[in-house]
C-alpha cells in the first residue's frame, strides 16, 4: 500500500476563482449544516510523488500553485516545497522529523518538527520565511505546538498541547500579537479565511469522544459533521469560505468539499482512502490517497 500526494483542480466555478484576498465581508458562508449537493462537482486529478519517497502527502497550496507537504524516505520524514515542477526538501535545523503543512501567498511555509529522542506526541512549530530563514512558532508555557496554516498577513493557526492529543490540546491563533484559543476539547485550528470570518478545524466531543469538525463563523462555534459520517475533520478553507476535509463512513475514508451547494464527496479514482487537506482561492485542492498494490 502506498500513499500519494494529490492535486485536484476543480472544474466548476462554484468554488470561486478570484485570486484577490477580499476585505472582511458580510456575504453568507457555506453552511456547516448543509446536506450533500444534488449536483456533484467534476474533478480532474494529478498525482504528486517526491522522487524516491516511500510516502508523499500534500498538505497546502497557495494561489501561485506552490504546494507543500511531507514525505518519508530511508532517512526519515521531511517537508517538501513543490514549485514550478521542482521539489525542495524542508528540514528544520537539528530536527530528526519535519512536516510542512501550510504555505502563504509569498511562499512562507509553516509546519512542525521533532528533535532526536523526543516522543511521538512532541511537536514544535516553525515558520520558514520566503527567503529560507527558519523561525520557531511556540505557544508558551505549553510544551508542544503545531503550526498548521499561515494567512496572507502572517497570522499562524494551529494548536498547542502538553503530553497528549486530547485534554490539553486546543486550537489556537499562534501569532504573538493575536494569540487566542478555543475552549473546544482536543481541538486544532487548521485554516481560516484571510479576514478570520471563518476558522475551521477538528475536535473531540462527547458522547463517546467522537471526532468532529467545526467552523467558527463570525465568532460562533458550530460543529461540522458530514451527513452519515462517523468522523469528520476540516483541514482548510479558502477566502470564499469553501471548506475541505475528510470524513469516514461505512465505505471508508473520503475527502469532501463544502460549497454553498452543500457537501461534495471527493474520491481519487481507484483509491482505498482519499483525504482533502488544502485549498486555494482558485479552488485547487491538495491532499493524499492510498491505493492497494
Amino acid at each position: 500500500m502506498y500513499r500519494y500526494g494529490l492535486a485536484v483542480p476543480v472544474l466548476l466555478t462554484v468554488i470561486g476563482t478570484t485570486c484577490a484576498y477580499p476585505p472582511r465581508s458580510s456575504a453568507p458562508l457555506p453552511s456547516p449544516t448543509a446536506e450533500f449537493a444534488a449536483i456533484p462537482l467534476r474533478f480532474s486529478f494529478t498525482t504528486i510523488h517526491v522522487p524516491g519517497a516511500r510516502r508523499t502527502v500534500a498538505s497546502g497550496i497557495n494561489d501561485r500553485g506552490e504546494i507543500v507537504g511531507s514525505y518519508d524516505d530511508s532517512a526519515g520524514t521531511h517537508g517538501f516545497h513543490l514549485r514550478n515542477g521542482e521539489f525542495a526538501t524542508i528540514d528544520f535545523p537539528g530536527a530528526t522529523f519535519t512536516m510542512a503543512f501550510g504555505i502563504g501567498p509569498s511562499g512562507a511555509v509553516v509546519g512542525a518538527y521533532r528533535r532526536e529522542g523526543e516522543a511521538a506526541v512532541n511537536y514544535h512549530g516553525f515558520l520558514r520565511t520566503s527567503d529560507g530563514r527558519f523561525e520557531r512558532v511556540d505557544a508558551p508555557p505549553y510544551k508542544n505546538t503545531i503550526a498548521q496554516r499561515i494567512l496572507p498577513d502572517g497570522t499562524v493557526l494551529g494548536c498547542r498541547h502538553a503530553d497528549d492529543f486530547g485534554a490539553s490540546m486546543r486550537g489556537a491563533v499562534l501569532t504573538p500579537q493575536k494569540y487566542s484559543e478555543t475552549a473546544a476539547f482536543g481541538s486544532m485550528h487548521n485554516g481560516a479565511t484571510p479576514d478570520l470570518r471563518r476558522v475551521v478545524g477538528l475536535y473531540n466531543f462527547a458522547p463517546g469522544d467522537r471526532s468532529a469538525a467545526y467552523t467558527i463563523d463570525d465568532g460562533r462555534f458550530i460543529p461540522l459533521v458530514v451527513p452519515g459520517s462517523t468522523a469528520t475533520s476540516a483541514w482548510d478553507v479558502n477566502p470564499a469560505g469553501v471548506t475541505v476535509g475528510t470524513y469516514r463512513d461505512s465505505a471508508g475514508v473520503h475527502g469532501f468539499v463544502l460549497t454553498h451547494a452543500g457537501f461534495v464527496p471527493l474520491n481519487a479514482p481507484g483509491a482505498m482512502t482519499t483525504r482533502a487537506l488544502g485549498i486555494n482561492s482558485n479552488g485547487a485542492v491538495v491532499g493524499s490517497f492510498e491505493a492497494g498494490g
